[in-house]
């Protein structure tokens, strides 16, 4: 297998030719690295390879690699997870931007305990309907935009989505443009959106973040 250094320099090629096809400047499009189950040594690898923006799904692990990990300056740590209310303390803490804010609840949580810059947040949209899936149903959205730019303490930047699997590129896009849409209609100019699997068709669709793990770590135990 190739290194780390090696999978994230061609990661970042795939993201400037989709940047090319779009018309699109590369620093348009920020790479979130996926980090979640894996160890801070392969994290500090990334790092030294040039990359700052690491996601991160579960809280307390996040909790505990910002401490870990607190030397490496410069790093980003998006929290990337549905949170419950309990475990709200430590994204508040540490994380440089949120991108599952679906429940108002956490947002009103989020908002009590973010005591310094305000937390950049994406917030999070079902655009394929699943039940097994969190998110808000899109014509739920405004009313819950609505309630969480009235917090302090946060800031909505943008939509995010995690669209059904599917190896139809047509349908793939039509979910993407989706939540473009929807960003455009609430004046949001972030899109969070594109995985491993899809990242280079939801650059060419408006995204803004892309969330990528395996291309990168390899496949979670």
């Amino acid at each position: 297998m190739s290194s780390l250094a090696e999978r994230l320099a061609a990661v970042r090629a795939r993201m400037e030719a989709a940047c090319a096809r779009a018309g699109r400047a590369p620093d348009s499009v920020t790479l979130v690295a996926v980090s979640k189950l894996k160890p801070g040594a392969l994290i500090r690898e990334a790092y030294a390879a040039g990359q700052r923006d690491f996601g991160e799904n579960y809280a307390q692990e996040l909790r505990d690699k910002a401490v870990e990990l607190a030397d490496l300056e410069g790093v980003r740590w998006h929290a990337i997870g549905p949170l419950q209310t309990n475990k709200v303390k430590y994204v508040a803490k540490v994380a440089h931007a949120y991108h599952a804010l679906e429940r108002l609840e956490v947002a009103q949580e989020l908002s009590r305990r973010r005591l310094e810059v305000p937390l950049p947040c994406q917030v999070e949209v079902n655009v394929g309907g699943e039940a097994s899936k969190s998110g808000l149903a899109p014509e739920a959205l405004g009313p819950f935009l609505d309630a969480v730019r009235a917090l302090p303490g946060l800031r909505v930047e943008g939509l995010m989505t995690l669209p059904p699997p599917t190896e139809h590129e047509d349908e793939a896009r039509g979910y993407f443009r989706a939540l473009r849409e929807l960003a455009r209609t609430h004046g949001l100019a972030g899109l969070s959106m594109g995985t491993t699997h899809d990242f280079e068709l939801a650059i060419e669709e408006g995204a803004t973040l892309v969330r990528v793990g395996t291309a990168l770590f390899g496949e979670r135990a």
